[in-house]
């Protein structure tokens, strides 16, 4: 098996990318790893390995790069040098931290989507009180969606949950702004109704406020929806620990109680870390592609990789193709 990487992706880049990589290669003994990136910028972090392969490139794309015409003209950036390693068949999937529009943009004209996907959906998998985590598709690939649309992020979502998560018949609930099956603008009323005939284990509507609670493990949405959903999860995560940091660090009964639950602390932080899942996936594809944060570590990066190989693993693009066949029947 052969993954891609945009070793320039990210905030943290090289560094992190690397030594994610490297705990890879450690981990996993049947991993190839293709490096797309700055030579003399990556190799004082890499040590020698038969089964890492680099592809050098000075060119890359930033996050203030227009996101189409970047793809386009940046031939030679490592984004669009590691897509194509995947589109030419000597990579079996990819992996960029880097600019997500880039990313979307590389994955739809360069991998390629699969043939009857109407619309290609970005998921990551947010964390649960229960630390069993639920998948949230679309989170901005599409801001708009269709009925049919919803319909086909479903049954992905649903079979990267069975295939790479592990989980036997997936509950798939559609957000909405109540539980009531005539709930809802038109497109979620229309996409109800489809998904209630689908060959799914569809729960119905489910409400935001309950998605942290663990009340589904797949959740559809536009895109739009879906942004604003993982935004709102992210900026009030953190805004929580702010608050708590400040409390503890008020005076010194606080600052005492802080050092006796600071692993506490530190295992709790840790649970509602999301890219302690991997990172997002772009189902539709030909290809798993998939979107480290931004920010990502080591680690972070280390499970985006994990998480890469278990789609290639679990045949998850074939899964979709063949479920898509099914649904146009």
């Amino acid at each position: 098996m052969n993954i891609a990487i945009d070793a320039m992706g990210g905030d943290h880049a090289p560094e992190a990318v690397i030594k994610g990589t490297l705990k890879a290669i450690e981990n996993f003994p049947d991993l190839h790893i293709t490096l797309i990136g700055n030579e003399k910028k990556i190799k004082p972090y890499l040590s020698s390995s038969d089964r890492i392969h680099m592809i050098n490139t000075e060119e890359v794309i930033s996050g203030e790069d227009e996101p189409v015409r970047a793809v386009r003209r940046k031939k030679d950036a490592s984004m669009v040098l590691m897509a194509k390693e995947v589109a030419e068949g000597r990579c079996n999937a990819c992996i960029s931290a880097g600019n997500t529009g880039a990313l979307m943009a590389s994955g739809l004209f360069i991998v390629g989507r699969i043939d009857g996907i109407e619309r290609p959906a970005l998921a990551p998998t947010l964390p649960t009180i229960d630390g069993k985590g639920f998948l949230l598709l679309d989170v901005g690939a599409n801001a708009d969606a269709k009925s049919s649309h919803l319909l086909q992020y479903a049954y992905m979502g649903a079979i990267y949950s069975e295939k790479v998560r592990g989980i036997k018949n997936p509950r798939v609930g559609l957000l909405n702004i109540g539980t009531e099956s005539k709930k809802g603008n038109e497109l979620t009323r229309q996409a109800y109704e489809l998904l209630s005939n689908a060959k799914l284990n569809f729960i119905g509507n489910i409400e935001a406020r309950e998605l942290m609670n663990g009340v589904c493990d797949v959740a559809v949405t536009d895109g739009f929806t879906g942004n604003m959903v993982l935004k709102t999860i992210e900026g009030t995560a953190s805004s929580v620990f702010k608050m708590v940091k400040e409390v503890l660090m008020s005076n010194f009964k606080t600052k005492m109680a802080a050092a006796v639950i600071k692993s506490d602390l530190g295992k709790l932080k840790s649970k509602m870390d999301y890219s302690e899942y991997g990172g997002a996936s772009l189902f539709g594809l030909k290809a798993p592609v998939v979107k480290a944060h931004g920010s990502s570590d080591e680690l972070a990066f280390f499970h985006a990789i994990r998480q890469t190989r278990d789609m290639v693993m679990g045949e998850v693009p074939l899964k979709i193709a063949e479920a898509v066949k099914d649904i146009s029947k």
